[in-house]
């Protein structure tokens, strides 16, 4: 056995000791246990400055001192393919805690339905925690007149001028993609996509009027609302986003289900042993309950919420099954 994989194996024996004693553990200093990693890389497959980035970001800095990890965490964007490419490096990463991605549940439970070749599956990832909830938002920018200020009015508006009606996205495939797609589609009314390699880019074209609508997480709208630059018309959750609570819901103008509450979680590489697992959900899980951690993901309209890695399971497996039929009365596929 070579010196870093002895190394590792004492580690973890220390952190399975530490999961052994229960809440007693919570008594003894972190330092009485030898931590897992010196630094954990996460990977997240959107640009810097996204909502998303600030939660790999803000929850990567508080991991450092934890048993699972020395240093705080280093992210690494890797852009591009609605975020599969983040996936795609973390699947060959060493099953060790060293390597986490943040990915949104679409990359896992979406996807799979529209791609027919796809560089990873489901089961080469282990669900670590849930680390925040997002309310999608539908947005109006310049080129749209300034009277239009409900959904219903950007409907009737889009229905008028098919050839300006158009509504942009994080990527194609995404669930603000589709969003966009059942929105039309139960509205008979037809809307030109637009894919964007992240809600930056495709913000930035919206206020710029080169587009007329925008779909992604809310949070990316709030600084160009609040200085007028565009108007939010809805939002995607149960109940109306805390951040925005002046905006009605697409359920409450009519449309139900579009009703979608995605979230970002952490993945680790399959085969990852379970007391790393279950130093990282620890770690992770205290970060989202600190004040500044909470505040920071509020400004980009986010939720913080942890969960247990089988809950965060749990969630995937039902929005895949969810999304499994929508897919396919949108009629879309990566060939399409």
């Amino acid at each position: 056995m070579n010196q870093h994989r002895r190394q590792f194996v004492q580690r973890l024996g220390s952190v399975a000791a530490l999961g052994a004693l229960g809440s007693s553990a919570s008594l003894l200093p972190l330092n009485a246990f030898a931590q897992l990693v010196e630094q954990v890389k996460i990977y997240y497959g959107f640009p810097a400055g996204s909502s998303g980035d600030s939660v790999a970001r803000r929850v990567g800095e508080k991991l450092m001192g934890s048993a699972y990890t020395k240093n705080a965490g280093v992210v690494e964007n890797k852009p591009g393919a609605g975020g599969r490419i983040a996936l795609e490096s973390l699947k060959p990463s060493p099953a060790d805690g060293s390597v986490l991605a943040l990915s949104p549940f679409s990359a896992l439970a979406i996807y799979p339905h529209i791609y027919t070749k796809m560089n990873y599956e489901q089961k080469d990832f282990t669900p670590v925690s849930i680390a925040a909830v997002m309310h999608h938002g539908l947005a109006v920018g310049p080129l749209v007149p300034a009277s239009v200020k409900t959904l219903k009015d950007f409907l009737a508006w889009a229905k008028a001028n098919p050839k300006d009606a158009s509504y942009g996205s994080p990527g194609a495939g995404s669930t603000p993609h589709f969003i966009g797609a059942l929105l039309g589609l139960n509205a008979g009314v037809e809307m030109r996509h637009v894919p964007y390699r992240g809600s930056i880019p495709g913000v930035t074209d919206l206020v710029g009027g080169q587009i007329a609508a925008m779909v992604t997480p809310s949070g990316d709208f709030i600084a160009n609302a609040k200085a007028g630059k565009l108007r939010i018309l809805a939002t995607s959750g149960e109940k109306r986003s805390p951040y925005l609570p002046e905006v009605a819901t697409f359920a409450e103008q009519g449309f139900a289900d579009l009703t979608t509450e995605e979230w970002f979680g952490f993945y680790a590489p399959a085969k990852t042993p379970a007391p790393v697992v279950a130093a990282a959900n620890a770690a992770i899980n205290a970060a989202l309950k600190e004040k500044s951690v909470i505040d920071s993901l509020a400004i980009v309209g986010l939720i913080a919420q942890g969960s247990t890695p089988e809950e965060m399971g749990r969630s995937q497996k039902l929005e895949f099954e969810r999304w499994g039929p929508l897919v396919k009365r949108i009629g879309f596929s990566a060939e399409s």
